[in-house]
């Protein structure tokens, strides 16, 4: 499925990721579109991560930088990329982020992919 339209130029999106115990947990985060699919950056530390690894069910909308939710919900698988693809992933969100450009980011960064299921 493309990039639904209402995600199209947005700054933010609302990531829901599931606990294991079904629980859904809304974050806030960077993200660029790249051959018809959603990137993003984070740490390998942190929660969200740990939550895609376990369960590779997303959600995602469109929102503000706190998270407000300003449009509607989509489904989505997401992965962790493998390092060669992470240069691409990058690419693309330096484009879209200045301040993705400053070298103050963790040496724990991976990029992740979301493919928009519905």
């Amino acid at each position: 499925m493309p990039i639904p339209a209402e995600l199209h130029c947005q700054k933010y999106i609302s990531l829901v990721t599931y606990r294991k115990n079904g629980t859904a947990v809304r974050t806030p985060v960077w993200f660029a579109e790249r051959d018809g699919k959603l990137v993003f950056m984070t740490r390998n530390d942190m929660w969200k991560y740990k939550r895609i690894r376990n369960n590779p069910r997303v959600t995602v909308a469109p929102c503000t930088i706190r998270g407000k939710i300003t449009g509607p919900d989509f489904s989505g698988t997401a992965r962790v990329l493998p390092p060669d693809q992470w240069p691409r992933a990058k690419q693309a969100i330096n484009q879209k982020y200045w301040l993705a450009r400053l070298p103050f980011w963790s040496k724990k960064n991976e990029y992740l992919e979301i493919e928009i299921t519905g």
